[in-house]
């Protein structure tokens, strides 16, 4: 059984994003180990200089690269990523299996982005969408893209 870790910034506040990581966590329970690893946002001054926003940015990837287990197979949501429909997912999640790959980790970062010393660190980078989304409610959409491809790979019907 694969591994999964998604190292993410910030808490999910809302009752109903709780409610939506829980029930995408029980239902992805029978495909995988998964294992949600948050630290908390840095605080970002309202008219900070851009050396004080690069401190802070390098202080908060720093903390998100230690969340990262050794030895996994790191898939970065970020913007300047290549862009994959749920079909090409669970093909990638299949030729990663194949390739022997036993942890995954998707990282989504803050609401601030992060350094490049994340892009250096990710083995493949995914632009999820060339919409915005806040970075909590990217943590479910991932969940669910996550679950469906497991059952597209599985040629298992998502619907019932």
């Amino acid at each position: 059984m694969i591994r999964i870790t998604i190292a993410c910034v910030g808490k999910l506040k809302e009752k109903y994003l709780r409610d939506a990581e829980a029930e995408f966590t029980k239902r992805l329970g029978a495909y995988c180990q998964l294992e949600t690893r948050c630290i908390n946002e840095e605080k970002m001054p309202d008219n900070a200089s851009p050396a004080e926003e690069n401190q802070i940015l390098a202080r908060e990837t720093e903390r998100v690269l230690k969340l990262i287990p050794e030895h996994s197979y790191v898939v970065l949501l970020d913007l300047k990523g290549k862009e994959i429909s749920s079909p090409e997912l669970a093909g990638k999640l299949g030729q990663w299996m194949v390739e022997g790959v036993s942890h995954l980790t998707f990282v989504i970062g803050g609401p601030f982005g992060y350094t490049d010393d994340l892009r250096k660190r990710a083995d493949f980078r995914w632009k999820f969408s060339p919409l915005t989304f806040t970075h909590q409610m990217i943590r479910i959409l991932l969940l669910e893209q996550i679950y469906r491809g497991v059952k597209i790979l599985r040629k298992e019907k998502y619907h019932h």
